[in-house]
């Protein structure tokens, strides 16, 4: 329907190709927008957890510098400078106090910023003695009386989160207690969530990170003026603070953002995807300039979505197919009906002309069953004539035979009557052994006589032709010993072979035999002119066929007689000796074996007539 009509095809596949795009795309859209509002919600609680852990974390040791304050010797520091023990007590007390607290370092500050003492006051790099006026924490304190900061040591470079507090006597400000804490411990557990968190300063440098390649990396660009205020306060103790590669490509509600961030910037190997497409979403953290960030995976939605709006697409074209199969089925009903239609006038305008030429077809069968009748009747006496022409030429044959079965009886007979009458004699006289010879010898010749009548009135009994299993060779001999006297007169010698032992055809036994009789004789005909006729029987089996080959040593067949052979009344022998039906009716009766029968020249002289017959596959009754 559609090759018939190609602009009409191709509207049908263009509006195909666009429903399938669009469900496709709409799912697509669909399932991006509710695997985003489902990101979004976990990662709202992502990062309530993060900040609850960090502020958890922080708030342990929030008041912990202000407790210096409550020691006595730590406010003696301030006051008796002139006390050379004091500084030793202060700086084990703070010592050991680090050591129970688990932190980095505790230390004290004067009012201008020079360490009194501190917690690592052994090492080598203690901090005692140095000037860390410097440090936003000890301005913030002194300014406000608390400070938070986090920062890269500049004796170490050991990062930590700094908390200070003002020490403060009678309302005077003495000093700065300072508290360094660690986070590592807070990074080494968010190093094994399912998505990358981080947590930037108020300039958006990275100062903890749950991928270690993040940290201290800038998610915007730094400006001259905040680079010189890092180099001024050491905060990073002078790190390059490279750009982590963050490009933002959408904005969403509540703060969320869609980003990029690039791979080349990632030289480790993480647990989840550090590179590529995120979903971001932001918090500041109480009582410090920071912010929060966490960072879920888009690429497991895309892919989602990819398989949805795949999967929407194959169903559109099933139900684009099914729909189509739909629209030609109800065609199809549509044709059947309206062919069922058709169908049914045509049939009752049959049925009228039915009506009408009823009568005339009556007549005209009544005529036709005469006819068949007349035919019928035709063919029987068809059948009965050729039955008859067939024992015509039967007794044709006999008639033929008579003269030499005459003579072949003749001699039989008269030696009879001669030794009847010398056996009566040698009777009379008492020889009894003599008169008993004989009387053997007319038996054998009267067992001749009977094989010889025998023979004859086998061959000129009327066949019923039906075919049975018959043994060629034995019809062979049974038509040499019918021409015997024929053979005998003329001389001739006659050779038959069979190959591959005994040879069954399916045809009546009788019929054979007057072929078989009738080649043989024609044989003899066309050898009356040599010296030393010679006539050559051949049997075999050639597939399902049974051949018999009759080839005679005389002059041959014509270029007349081989192409008029089997053509009625045609004959090549003189006038009164043959009608010229013999190889007309031996041709008939092998036909209706399923035969053939056919003669040609043979090559190295004379003719060769050559019988074929279906095969028997069982041997005769006995």
């Amino acid at each position: 329907m559609f090759i018939r009509h190609p602009l009409r095809f191709f509207m049908l596949l263009l509006t195909f190709a666009t429903l399938v795009a669009g469900a496709s795309l709409i799912t697509h859209r669909v399932s991006q927008s509710m695997g985003l509002a489902e990101l979004q919600t976990t990662g709202r609680h992502r990062l309530d957890l993060y900040a609850a852990s960090l502020e958890r974390e922080i708030g342990k040791y929030a008041y912990f510098p202000a407790t210096l304050g409550l020691e006595r010797d730590v406010l003696d520091l301030f006051v008796h400078t002139g006390d050379s023990k004091l500084p030793g007590r202060v700086n084990t007390y703070l010592e050991q106090l680090n050591e129970r607290a688990g932190t980095l370092a505790i230390y004290v500050l004067d009012d201008t910023g020079k360490v009194l003492a501190s917690s690592n006051w052994r090492r080598s790099d203690s901090y005692v003695g140095e000037d860390l006026s410097f440090r936003p924490y000890f301005r913030d304190a002194m300014e406000t009386g608390n400070g938070r900061f986090f920062g890269i040591g500049t004796t170490r470079s050991e990062p930590g989160y700094y908390l200070s507090s003002a020490l403060a006597a009678d309302g005077l400000i003495l000093g700065v207690a300072i508290v360094k804490v660690s986070l590592e411990q807070l990074e080494k557990s968010w190093s094994t969530v399912e998505a990358p968190v981080l947590v930037a300063d108020e300039n958006g440098v990275v100062i903890l990170s749950s991928v270690p390649d993040w940290k201290f990396t800038t998610l915007r660009p730094l400006d001259e003026k905040t680079r010189s205020a890092f180099d001024r306060t050491q905060q990073y103790n002078r790190r390059a603070l490279q750009s982590l590669g963050v490009t933002e490509t959408a904005s969403l509600d509540r703060g969320a953002r869609l980003l990029t961030i690039a791979k080349e910037k990632q030289e480790m190997v993480s647990v989840y995807p550090v590179a590529g497409p995120f979903l971001a979403q932001s918090q500041p953290l109480s009582g410090t300039p920071w912010t929060l960030t966490v960072f879920s995976q888009l690429e497991p939605l895309d892919d989602l979505s990819a398989i949805r709006a795949t999967v929407a697409g194959v169903t559109t074209v099933l139900l684009c197919i099914l729909a189509m199969m739909v629209y030609q089925r109800r065609l199809h009903l549509r044709a059947r009906l309206k062919a069922r239609e058709d169908l049914q006038k045509a049939h009752d305008d049959l049925e009228r002309k039915v009506a009408e030429r009823t009568a005339d077809l009556s007549a005209a069968n009544q005529q036709l069953q005469g006819e068949v009748a007349e035919r019928v009747r035709a063919e029987r006496t068809l059948r009965a004539a050729q039955d008859e022409l067939i024992q015509a030429g039967k007794l044709a044959v006999i008639g033929r035979l008579s003269a030499g079965i005459a003579h072949e009886l003749n001699q039989p007979l008269a030696a009879l009557r001669t030794l009847s009458g010398n056996a009566t004699r040698f009777l009379d006289r008492g020889d009894a052994v003599t008169a008993r010879s004989n009387l053997e010898r007319i038996a054998q010749l009267v067992d001749r006589m009977g094989l010889i009548t025998g023979q004859l009135k086998a061959f000129a009994h009327k066949s019923s032709g039906q075919p049975r299993p018959v043994d060629v060779q034995q019809a062979v001999a049974h038509a040499i010993a019918l021409l015997e006297q024929r053979l005998d007169a003329v001389g001739a010698q006659v050779t038959a072979t069979f190959a591959g032992g005994k040879l069954y055809a399916l045809c009546d036994p009788n019929r054979l035999d007057q072929v078989i009789v009738n080649l043989i004789g024609n044989a003899l005909d066309a050898m009356t002119e040599q010296a030393k006729p010679c006539i050559e029987l051949s049997g075999a089996a050639c597939g399902p066929m049974a051949r018999l080959t009759v080839r005679d040593n005389g002059a041959g067949l014509s270029a007349e007689a081989e192409s008029r052979l089997f053509e009625p009344f045609f004959t090549t022998k003189e006038a009164g000796v043959g009608l010229g039906l013999g190889l007309v009716i031996s041709a008939g009766i092998v036909s209706d074996f399923g035969g053939t029968l056919s003669g040609a020249n043979h090559p190295e002289g004379g003719a060769l007539f050559t019988l074929e017959i279906p095969i028997a596959t069982e041997a005769p009754a006995s």
